[in-house]
């Protein structure tokens, strides 16, 4: 079985969901991808990610609807979650923090920036 910790990356854009995902492949961790709200609501129900990067501007449910609905169920509000978008106000980035986002970051990604946040939040070496 594969132990590795397994990254949810939940983006509408097919070229974020790549991008982000060959990002990932220099970190020890196995990756999803979802392209909506419900689907990645439908992930996290099913696979328990161990963490989660969040889009917020997706069809049938918004970041922040997810993110809310993730951190008031006491079976996933441990999963931390950074939420990655191209809303980049300080007002975006407040109400990310209000729904229970754990982190924000603002695209275009820094792909240093990004596997850091992942290393720190993950405990990995």
């Amino acid at each position: 079985m594969d132990d590795r910790p397994l990254v949810l990356i939940a983006d509408d854009n097919p070229q974020i969901l790549e991008l982000l995902e060959a990002y990932l492949e220099a970190l020890p961790v196995r990756t999803q991808l979802a392209a909506d709200g419900e689907a990645t609501l439908t992930a996290v129900e099913n696979a328990r990610p161990d963490l989660i990067l969040l889009d917020i501007m997706m069809p049938k449910r918004s970041g922040y609807e997810v993110c809310t609905q993730l951190k008031q169920d006491e079976r996933t509000r441990s999963i931390p979650i950074i939420m990655v978008t191209a809303l980049n106000e300080v007002g975006d980035e407040e109400r990310a923090r209000e729904c229970g986002a754990d982190d924000f970051i603002s695209k275009p990604v820094n792909k240093l920036d990004l596997l850091e946040r992942i290393r720190n939040r993950l405990a990995l070496e």
